[in-house]
Order: C-alpha cells, then structure tokens, then sequence
C-alpha cells in the first residue's frame, strides 16, 4: 500500500479519540520522514484548539504497541516530575490522548496504528539552527531531559529498534559487508576499512565502560537533532523535547555524542569538500555548558568524563554505518547520487580526525562545566 492508502483511515482514527471540541480540519503537517503527521484544528468556539495526529510507520517501528508503552511510561514519568517542580505539563511534555477505550493508540480497519497528542501552542521547532542560542536551548532541553528521567529504570522500556546504538554489534555488521562484498566496492575502499578497524577499541570504550558497571544505563531519547524540540515562540526558549519514538535504554553519552556529530560539524553531513568539515570548538562549549546545566547534577562523574569519547563514539559510528550501507548498495540510507554514502562516511572520518586533534581541549571544556 502506498502511504496516502495507508493514511486513507485518517477520519476513522480521528473519531477514535477521545476529546471534548470539535475537529473542523484535519490536513497533513509537518516535513517528517517516518510517520505520517495531520494537524487537527477544532473550531472556533472551542478557542481553536489543535491536536496532532498521527499514523505510526510500522515498517520501521515493528511492535508499535510496545513503542506507545514506551511513550506512556516516559511522558506519565515526566509530567510527575515537572509537576513536582512548578513547571507546565502542558507544555514540557508530550501529552498522549487517549482513545474512547483508554487506549493510547489506535488500529484502524486496514491496520494502521495511529495516536494523538495535544497540540503544544506557541512554540516552533528549527530545522537549523539560527544562531548559537539555539544549540544552547537544544543543549538544555535533551539535558533536562537526561536529568529529569534520571530516577526512571530504563530497564522497564522495550528497544523499538533492537542493538540502534550498540556499536560493537555495528562494528560485526561492517565486517561482514566488507567480508560479503556484494557490490565489488570493497577493493575502492581499502583506506576507509582501515580506518575502522584502526579504531574499534574507540567503539568499544563506552559500551565496556557500561559493562563493567563505571556508567549506568539510562532511559535516552536517540535522536537528539534540534528539530527534536519545541523551543517557546516568543523566548526562543527550549521547551520540550518531542519525537520520542527511539527512547530506549541506552547510554547519556550517547545521546550527548549525536548532537555534537550532527550539530557542531561546520559542515553538511555529505560535504564532499573536506576542507569544510571540522569540529567547531565553539560550539561544542555552548553545547557542552547547555546540556550540563539542564542535566541539573544527575550524571555520574565517569559519564561527564565520557562526554568526548560519546561524541566520538557516535560519529566513528554513523561514518561506518554509511560505509556499511556504501558495500551493500545502498539499501538504508536513502542517497541521490553516486556514491552518496561513501561521501558521508568520508565527512564522519574527517570529523574524527578533527575530534582526535583537538581532543585535549575537547576535555578541558567538559572539565571547565562539570
């Protein structure tokens, strides 16, 4: 089925929910890539409140039951929380609606799942970031996230994407994409190979580091990119962080690692010139200060050291699983020219190498905020 089949259900699944106005529009919202978005306006009378809605792609999500369990464990969670400290549940947390049945989902007549959640007014995401505040705000939001769900067992939660961001197990699938070598590029691509495997006790460093107890396990959110938050439309102020369908268990340097691979790169991820792509200083310290501070003192000492090697971690990561999907033909990533992916992978491996030299003052500035 095609995706406007599958979201053909839309007025079924609207009616399913449970909530006292009145719809008056439901129309697609939003550029996201996985799930489908519809914003639902309900009239005037009822002051134009809005709810989003929204088909789950169970391609990618497999078990979205267990994905919505996940979601209702951590926003229930987080409303105690900032309720407990004064702040607005409305608005610093997803609020799921549930169906006339209690449910916090919906399977439609042709199999479709779908949820809802309120509408979080006057508040924008960002596609880029417009100037350093905004890395910032995004620091502080995924911290306090961090921070906030820092008394919660992650153990409780299911993996919605089973091993995501277990490297080793990342570094298992690389090499049998280059033993395999399907595509016959393996024999083009010698240097980068080396350069992975020259590095596979860097991928090891934190997932031993959770091994052998020094870090705990925690419930992380995985995709820490600033469209992931709503940011206050008139303070430019972080909000809430949304998008929670890859909260897992997982490690907090982690998800501090991602947002400084994809955020203080001064390059695209597929610049092909590298002599664009460095590691901004910068803005790993504006990053570095925001997340420490919306962490609010939850993280352990060893998890603040390993604050770089998660930045490294993540990046050695995404260039290999790039390189991987090179050998394999390119079936994950989505590419829109010849050798797409080997362009990425060639920016994650430049990126390091900018993270290698300047580590020392990468650890200097976590020192300076711990």
């Amino acid at each position: 089925m095609t995706r406007e089949e599958l979201c053909s259900k839309k007025l079924e699944a609207l009616e399913a929910f449970e909530f006292p106005e009145t719809a008056v529009s439901c129309e697609k919202y939003g550029n996201g890539h996985i799930n489908d978005t519809f914003l639902v306006v309900c009239k005037d009378g009822d002051a134009g409140k809005k709810y989003i809605l929204q088909r789950m792609n169970d391609e990618v999500f497999k078990d979205p039951v267990s994905l919505m369990k996940n979601v209702v464990l951590v926003t229930d969670y987080l409303r105690e929380k900032i309720i407990e400290r004064g702040g607005d549940p409305e608005r610093e947390t997803l609020n799921p609606v549930r169906t006339h049945d209690g449910s916090a989902f919906y399977k439609d007549s042709i199999g479709s799942y779908w949820r809802m959640y309120k509408f979080i007014t006057d508040s924008v995401s960002l596609d880029k970031v417009r100037d350093a505040d905004d890395f910032y705000q995004s620091g502080v939001a995924f911290g306090s996230f961090s921070g906030q769900m820092a008394g919660f067992d992650a153990s409780q939660l299911i993996e919605t994407i089973p091993d995501f961001h277990n490297t080793p197990k990342r570094y298992e699938t690389f090499e049998q994409a280059v033993e395999a070598d399907i595509c016959g590029r393996a024999k083009d691509v010698k240097e980068e190979i080396e350069f992975f495997r020259a590095h596979k006790q860097d991928m090891e460093y934190c997932a031993n580091a959770l091994k052998e107890g020094r870090i705990p396990l925690r419930v992380t959110h995985n995709d820490t990119k600033l469209n992931n938050i709503m940011l206050d439309a008139a303070t430019g102020k972080g909000i809430c962080v949304i998008d929670l369908d890859t909260v897992m268990p997982g490690l907090s340097v982690f998800d501090f690692g991602d947002s400084i691979r994809f955020g203080a790169n001064t390059a695209a991820e597929d610049e092909q010139d590298l002599s664009k792509v460095s590691l901004s200083l910068e803005l790993f310290e504006i990053y570095v200060k925001g997340y420490l501070e919306g962490c609010g003192g939850a993280l352990t000492e060893e998890e603040i050291r390993l604050l770089p090697y998660g930045a490294k971690n993540m990046t050695l990561e995404c260039g290999m699983r790039f390189l991987t999907d090179h050998l394999q033909g390119d079936t994950y990533f989505m590419i829109h020219r010849e050798n797409h992916n080997l362009d990425r992978a060639h920016t994650q491996i430049e990126l390091v190498k900018d993270m290698e030299r300047k580590w020392d003052k990468m650890r200097e500035i976590v020192e300076k905020y711990k």
